[in-house]
């Protein structure tokens, strides 16, 4: 697309042809004139007329100052500032809310001690499982103490048989040197 076709293309904008002198070179009068059908509605009010006013032209861009008339209410519909009309209730119906509030309130609490008392049983259970668990450790820790002292007076005693066994044959061993001996001084007599 050229730049030609380009700048053709935009003045088609009304906006953009109306604030901008660099695309569309032409002079802009001071007070451009509106018809009805250019007026913006915003749902609430009407912006019937913009006062657009060239301040400067620079080699940089250009200036504008855009004024708009303050906005006119008319024809709009009166907004209705009272509440709604609000039913008269009936005792019976005010007694109906008031016990049905009564029965929520009732199976809130009831689900809240629900929820609690699931609560402190899980609790008990585990507490009750922390104690298992604590005497099965105690009960295991005295069976292997209790099996560890046996095997170490079972090693004493084989120890001390073993011992005594040595020291009687060294006794049976230095009675037969004995021997020998006052038989050899004997024969040597």
């Amino acid at each position: 697309m050229t730049l030609a076709a380009y700048r053709d293309k935009l003045k088609e904008l009304p906006l953009v042809s109306l604030f901008c002198s660099c695309i569309n070179p032409q002079t802009i009068d001071c007070k451009p004139i509106y018809k009805a059908e250019d007026a913006v509605d915003l749902g609430w009010c009407v912006i019937k007329d913009v006062e657009v006013i060239e301040l400067n032209k620079r080699a940089s861009g250009q200036a504008f100052e855009v004024i708009l008339k303050p906005p006119s209410f008319d024809g709009i519909p009166e907004l209705n500032a009272t509440m709604p009309q609000r039913r008269e209730l009936s005792m019976e119906e005010i007694q109906k809310k008031l016990e049905a509030a009564e029965e929520r309130r009732k199976c809130q609490e009831a689900e809240l001690m629900k929820h609690l008392a699931e609560k402190r049983e899980h609790e008990r259970e585990v507490i009750q499982k922390v104690f298992e668990d604590n005497n099965n450790f105690i009960k295991n820790a005295k069976e292997k103490l209790e099996h560890k002292m046996e095997a170490n007076k079972e090693n004493r005693e084989a120890l001390l048989a073993a011992m005594l066994e040595r020291l009687q044959e060294k006794d049976k061993h230095a009675l037969e040197v004995r021997k020998k001996k006052e038989l050899k001084e004997e024969a040597c007599r």
